[in-house]
């Protein structure tokens, strides 16, 4: 994804029935939808950083869960005079769901990604009624 190879992100991927929920979008599923969501997000990302925390992985025979949160900074295309585009920071917790292929692969079957609102615990606290005196 960092490079924006869509080839080796097809790799990543079975070959079979999958799906993806990229944040804020309606699942798809099938190859040719999810490479297709890729491509476009690629083609309109000029940079991509992805720092990955709170991983988990649980194996249970031929299937994988990995859990995480993914710290994402994408930016724009370049200023006319050469300077940094815009960099906008994100955080998205994600399940994947891997299988084992036959070769002894570990393919992606399954990635759901989800927004982390920014201070949704603080504004929770703020929410809550304060005991007594």
């Amino acid at each position: 994804m960092e490079r924006g190879d869509l080839d080796r992100m097809a790799e990543v991927w079975l070959d079979d029935e999958i799906s993806c929920v990229h944040p804020g979008w309606p699942v798809l599923r099938g190859r040719v939808d999810v490479l297709r969501s890729y491509a476009l997000i690629m083609a309109n990302t000029e940079y991509i950083q992805f720092f990955l925390t709170d991983v988990q992985v649980t194996v249970d025979g031929e299937t994988a869960l990995v859990t995480c949160t993914e710290n994402i900074l994408s930016g724009g295309p370049a200023e006319p005079d050469g300077g940094a585009g815009p960099l906008m920071g994100e955080l998205v917790v994600a399940t994947n769901i891997f299988r084992r292929t036959p070769t002894g692969d570990w393919r992606l079957w399954s990635h759901h990604g989800s927004p982390v609102l920014a201070g949704a615990e603080e504004d929770e606290a703020e929410d809550e009624p304060s005991e007594g005196p």
